[in-house]
């Protein structure tokens, strides 16, 4: 029986995504797909970078690169919204990036939505609010100093915008749409701010890398990249300064899992869209 996009970017799992499968609407990177497809052709905003021991982690700003290089290709106009611990990380790849301090208030996101009137936003792999109003990493440490609030944009638009959330922990922006599973069945406090679609995965450049398998069946068109040029990218950002977010080590690996693993996901998505 051929595997499916979640079969395959939920392999090694260490931290319960399997068990709070069934609480996500299935075929959660396929639903993403169509509902990217559904939107008008224009701006779409896209965050991520999650703060760990001074740096941001290597996990996210691949998955988001990879994601907004195929909107791109899709007609659409991908905007990075970040922080500063991002600095470097898109402009790169030509992508506009714009920094949100790290004490902002609503008016920012209502100037920003104002000017560039995104058709949609997208998060992966960005740290959101739980429901004490703080920011907390898988350790339950604060990092309200270390995050802009680009969760608040996610709420204040909720119903206006549609939003998409990749997520592999639980306090990510998107896991509040299933809170009270991932209370009970992880035992942490989750993030308390939804998205009307969710994705989840065991890596969340994983989860991204599925949306984007899920865009290339959908359109016909080549969308995901080959190992190597996500290898190099990561590379690259090591270099720049980021984080195995597990480890906490200046090292080319995410969340633990080694390139040689990077590169069987990449390749059995490819077998899924051949």
């Amino acid at each position: 029986m051929k595997n499916s996009i979640e079969d395959v970017v939920l392999r090694y799992s260490e931290r319960g995504m399997p068990d709070i499968r069934r609480y996500v609407s299935g075929d959660c990177c396929e639903k993403a797909a169509l509902e990217i497809l559904s939107w008008e052709k224009g701006n779409v905003f896209l965050t991520t970078g999650f703060y760990v021991a001074g740096y941001a982690e290597t996990d996210g700003p691949a998955g988001t690169v990879v994601l907004a290089l195929a909107l791109q290709k899709l007609g659409y106009r991908p905007i990075i919204v970040t922080d500063l611990h991002c600095k470097g990380f898109f402009e790169m790849e030509n992508l506009q990036t714009i920094y949100i301090p790290y004490v902002a208030d609503e008016d920012i996101f209502r100037q920003l939505v104002e000017e560039y009137e995104p058709k949609g936003m997208i998060s992966i792999e960005r740290c959101g609010k739980n429901r004490f109003s703080k920011y907390a990493n898988m350790r339950g440490v604060s990092i309200d100093a270390y995050t802009a609030p680009i969760d608040e944009m996610f709420v204040k638009y909720q119903g206006m915008i549609p939003t998409i959330g990749v997520g592999d922990g639980g306090n990510e922006i998107g896991m509040g749409k299933i809170a009270g599973a991932i209370t009970r069945k992880l035992s942490l406090e989750p993030c308390v701010v939804s998205t009307d679609i969710l994705v989840i995965a065991t890596v969340s450049n994983w989860g991204a890398y599925g949306i984007v398998t899920a865009l290339s069946k959908q359109s016909g068109q080549k969308l995901l990249p080959h190992f190597e040029w996500i290898e190099t990218y990561i590379k690259k950002t090591v270099e720049i300064g980021s984080v195995d977010g597990v480890t906490h080590e200046r090292v080319v690996s995410v969340d633990g899992k080694s390139m040689e693993i990077e590169q069987e996901i990449i390749n059995a998505l490819e077998e899924i869209v051949t």
